[in-house]
């Protein structure tokens, strides 16, 4: 089939298929925003009359028409076409003849893919959101319902202190909070217009680029043409720094769970179909889920440098280095959402082993309480630590327990509804619902 760009001379078939690598499958992740996108460039060049009102109408109805193909699933890229831009002209001509092929006018691939991957990475992280705030209420719930159970606190992996199951359920919901604002921050950079640098460097066309923006429920424009199309890379570098924040926390609860799982700690446990069992070992209840989630994550951690390194010599300008990225960070959403699914699913059917640190085997975790104890007698601090670890050394230890924890974010004051509010807030901070007003009246 002959290319939207193409003149007299054919492409290489080894050329064109080395070129076109995995486009065509990691561009229906985009079907949707290139719609959205000529919707909006369509309306803005009919107001600055380079489209008539009559081609506007007839090719706005026909862009809705195709995205209600895609959302209903009706939809692909035709053997042959080597992305979705080239798709979409494509059916507007064969559909409406000459006017299909107005629609470009005033704009690049560049630019075109630009405010596809911006909308593309708006909505991901939208529901990227969802899941987390989902994970987050069940582990605010689990750490309240368990916040009277002590489990032991670890430093270097030695006995310390006690924690509680409450505490320990309660740190990684706070952890969410903070990887929702750093997402916060890419979806400020993401949220941003390039459309009408075209390939980097404007046009002699008198664009409205102040119109797509609003029409795209875009907070602000990408002003300079250049920084439009050098934010192509940076972008992406920004989202998958968020996103491996997120897959960190989940990787550590994910090791937590491995480890509280082991036969030497039974904290934990799960019911029997959640987990896997050996081919040879009768006994075996193997955490897969956990590990899975582990190193899945641990890949994802790693997103932002594979980011760097495609992108690091780089000079200003177009680049079809750029092509490759979707192929890091568009399924790194559907691993990372994945991760959170089962998650939400493992936690969900946890249960806990009670009245751990009756052991006597915990005791020492005491010795802090103790070392307390004396000071609010009055003794020196010096001096009650010097006491108790003496009495440690002798085999005299004594000790109760119970704990009284009572300052904020402690085992007896968790601090849940602080969280919780924080949590909403950093939410609310997005303000999804400008953009899919904006959104919804364009396509409807």
């Amino acid at each position: 089939m002959t290319k939207l760009w193409q003149k007299n001379k054919n492409t290489s078939q080894a050329v064109e298929t080395f070129t076109v690598g995995n486009d065509r499958e990691m561009d229906m992740f985009l079907a949707p925003f290139d719609v959205q996108g000529s919707l909006a460039h369509i309306q803005m060049l009919e107001s600055i009359g380079l489209l008539t009102k009559e081609d506007w109408t007839v090719l706005s109805a026909e862009l809705k028409e195709i995205y209600k193909e895609i959302e209903a699933g009706n939809f692909s890229l035709q053997e042959g076409v080597e992305d979705i831009h080239s798709q979409v002209e494509l059916l507007l001509t064969a559909r409406l003849g000459e006017v299909g092929k107005k629609i470009h006018s005033g704009r690049s691939r560049n630019d075109q893919v630009l405010v596809d991957l911006k909308l593309f990475f708006r909505s991901a992280i939208e529901q990227l959101v969802q899941n987390i705030d989902q994970l987050f209420g069940l582990l605010q719930q689990k750490s309240e319902a368990c916040k009277d159970h002590l489990l032991p606190g670890y430093t270097h992996l030695q006995l310390a202190m006690p924690s509680s199951f409450g505490l320990w359920l309660g740190a990684y919901a706070e952890s969410l909070v903070d990887d929702v604002i750093t997402l916060q921050s890419a979806y400020k950079v993401v949220n941003k217009n390039p459309l009408g640098s075209a390939a980097g460097y404007g046009s002699s066309f008198p664009l409205n680029r102040t119109l797509t923006t609003h029409l795209l429920g875009f907070d602000d424009l990408n002003y300079n043409v250049v920084y439009a199309q050098m934010s192509r890379g940076k972008s992406e570098k920004i989202v998958a720094q968020a996103l491996s924040n997120v897959a960190g926390t989940l990787n550590k609860l994910a090791m937590d769970c491995c480890l509280y799982m082991n036969q030497n700690f039974g904290f934990i446990s799960f019911p029997d179909e959640l987990t896997t069992g050996s081919s040879i070992m009768p006994h075996k209840k193997n955490p897969d889920v956990f590990e899975l989630i582990r190193a899945k994550c641990n890949q994802l951690q790693a997103l932002p440098n594979d980011v760097a390194l495609l992108t690091t010599n780089l000079p200003s300008g177009y680049h079809r280095d750029f092509q490759l990225l979707k192929e890091y960070l568009f399924p790194a959403f559907i691993t990372l959402n994945s991760c959170l699914d089962m998650m939400y699913l493992m936690i969900g059917n946890m249960k806990i082993k009670e009245d751990l640190l009756s052991n006597e085997q915990y005791k020492y975790l005491f010795s802090v309480e103790e070392v307390n104890k004396l000071v609010l007698k009055g003794t020196p601090f010096r001096d009650a630590y010097k006491k108790v670890g003496l009495e440690i050394e002798e085999g005299k230890f004594e000790y109760s327990a119970t704990v009284h924890h009572t300052h904020e974010g402690s085992i007896g004051n968790l601090g849940t509804a602080q969280i919780a509010t924080a949590m909403k807030n950093a939410i609310s901070a997005f303000e999804f619902g400008k953009y899919h007003k904006a959104i919804e009246a364009l396509t409807a």
